[in-house]
């Protein structure tokens, strides 16, 4: 089977600097790449199913407490590419009602769409009463993608920022509960996921253009990252910034950030704690992962 985009995955692999290519053909199993990340190795898996468990529980109790009372819950997951917002989702999701929990994955806009105010196509996403919605990636696509990619001009992008904090206080003023997540990965990381993938035929489909291209555009996705944490990350509208180099860690963290931040019934203080803080925190993290 030929590779998707004419294996440009690969060929990419094969000019990219020598310490990226090392650390990826140096890397044995379990192994971490990115050598600034603070673990060497994945998590244990069987502390890992264990904790996993343990909090995909306090979930379920979440989701029966939206229910109950009627509350409306968005998370937004946003991230590099193949930083794994998906694999994510699907652990929150693995145990939980469809008819409460949604994810929203929307595709290019269209025509009609493009001539809408920008949150408009969003708006309609939105969580009704004893709902929670999964946003896999986000009106953050202005702010980074649509940024590198010049797929918006500087002035549309000036009025994302001068409009979304008003919007995300809107939606919270209206009793819309909002957590906000990043997952980040190291650039060796990142490359030996593409090429897992690239190599994968039950994996290919995850790839696009944008993936391809955006290899070689690291630097200006840092900026633009840079530029939406100092624009958009508030008291009352925070971001969670996660080292996703370790999907099992990285997993962990996501969910303990929702769970720690939502208060509801059943609510177990002494699993629902706050992600590891040597992976997570604020955007005062992401100066250790600008160059991953």
């Amino acid at each position: 089977m030929p590779l998707p985009f004419d294996g440009a995955i690969s060929r990419f692999h094969d000019n990219a600097p020598p310490e990226i290519r090392d650390a990826i053909s140096g890397a044995r199993k379990n192994h971490i790449v990115t050598p600034e990340f603070p673990y060497e190795t994945r998590m244990d898996k069987g502390e890992y199913e264990d904790t996993l468990g343990a909090l995909q529980n306090q979930l379920v109790r979440l989701q029966a407490d939206v229910r109950a009372t009627g509350k409306r819950v968005v998370v937004v997951f946003e991230g590099r590419d193949a930083a794994g917002k998906g694999g994510t989702i699907k652990r929150f999701r693995e145990n939980m009602n469809p008819r409460v929990v949604r994810t929203v994955a929307l595709s290019a806009p269209t025509e009609r769409e493009r001539g809408q105010w920008y949150f408009q196509r969003y708006v309609a996403h939105l969580p009704t009463a004893g709902e929670i919605v999964l946003f896999d990636r986000s009106w953050y696509n202005r702010a980074v993608v649509e940024k590198v990619f010049g797929f918006c001009s500087d002035a549309e992008r000036a009025r994302f920022f001068a409009q979304v904090l008003p919007f995300e206080r809107m939606l919270q003023d209206d009793g819309i509960e909002l957590v906000k997540i990043w997952l980040t990965v190291g650039r060796a990381e990142q490359l030996r996921r593409f090429l897992d993938r690239e190599k994968d035929p039950l994996k290919q489909w995850k790839l696009s253009s944008i993936d391809v291209e955006g290899l070689s555009l690291w630097d200006d996705y840092t900026e633009a990252i840079a530029e939406t944490f100092e624009a958009t990350h508030t008291p009352d509208t925070p971001w969670t910034v996660i080292r996703s180099d370790d999907k099992r860690r990285a997993r962990i963290a996501a969910i303990r950030a929702v769970v720690a931040t939502l208060d509801f019934a059943g609510k177990d203080d002494a699993v629902s704690t706050a992600p590891d803080p040597l992976i997570a925190g604020g955007p005062d993290i992401w100066p250790q992962c600008r160059n991953g």
